[in-house]
């Protein structure tokens, strides 16, 4: 998960940070001691899936920050005082860490956040949809129409009838949220879903009009995937 710490104690960042490293499954990629610098970093960065946020800050303090925010990542508030413990929970927070706080502790916040995710996923993948943040606002996309997945720089262009759309999101993370029997990766540049393919052959793959390559490291998958639709 990628995670964004502001807390206006250096010391304190230091500690959630080496907390972190020792999850192996937290990739913290950016602290802060400005409140007003992390929330123009947060509104220029959408894809940051979690905040350890600390409550008493100067300028704006931690509820106010999380408030203003249009993109809501999860959160995990972090503070010294415990009487925010109640509004930190309206706001929907995974967890609320009261200072001083142990690895242990740090560690059942997170695996709060890891089983939101996966519930959300799974939510998901078994209703048939997912969400993306397109035009400043989040839009269920149901994968039924889904053309195809093409990656370009730092975005995904998902071609939908009747036109495609540019969301901010790696191929990585929409594959996370695919179901493996109905999208494959050809390409690093393209996921396809299956039920929409016309033809194939080893090198490439049609839909439609589409003519997608399919390179050497997807072959074996592609081909076993879409022999298995044959058959099937």
């Amino acid at each position: 998960m990628k995670c964004v710490a502001i807390d206006d104690e250096p010391l304190a960042l230091q500690l959630v940070q080496g907390y972190a490293r020792k999850t192996g499954e937290l990739d913290v990629v950016a602290t802060f001691t400005d409140a007003v610098k992390a929330k123009e970093y947060l509104q220029q960065n959408e894809d940051i899936d979690l905040l350890f946020l600390d409550i008493q800050m100067p300028d704006i303090n931690g509820l106010e920050l999380f408030t203003s925010l249009e993109n809501k990542p999860m959160v995990i508030f972090t503070t010294a005082f415990g009487q925010y413990a109640a509004e930190g929970f309206n706001l929907d927070a995974v967890d609320y860490l009261v200072k001083p706080f142990d690895y242990e502790r740090f560690l059942k916040a997170v695996t709060k956040a890891r089983e939101l995710v996966e519930y959300r996923q799974n939510r998901e993948v078994n209703e048939g949809y997912l969400f993306v943040k397109h035009n400043y606002q989040w839009n269920k996309i149901y994968f039924k129409d889904i053309e195809l997945i093409e990656a370009l720089d730092d975005y995904i262009k998902l071609y939908l009838s009747p036109k495609p759309i540019l969301v901010h999101m790696s191929m990585k993370a929409v594959s996370e949220k695919l179901p493996p029997s109905k999208f494959v990766r050809v390409h690093r540049s393209y996921i396809v879903p299956v039920e929409k393919v016309d033809g194939w052959n080893k090198n490439s793959i049609r839909i439609g009009e589409k003519t997608i390559p399919v390179s050497y490291t997807y072959q074996k998958q592609v081909q076993e995937l879409l022999q298995k639709r044959m058959e099937g």
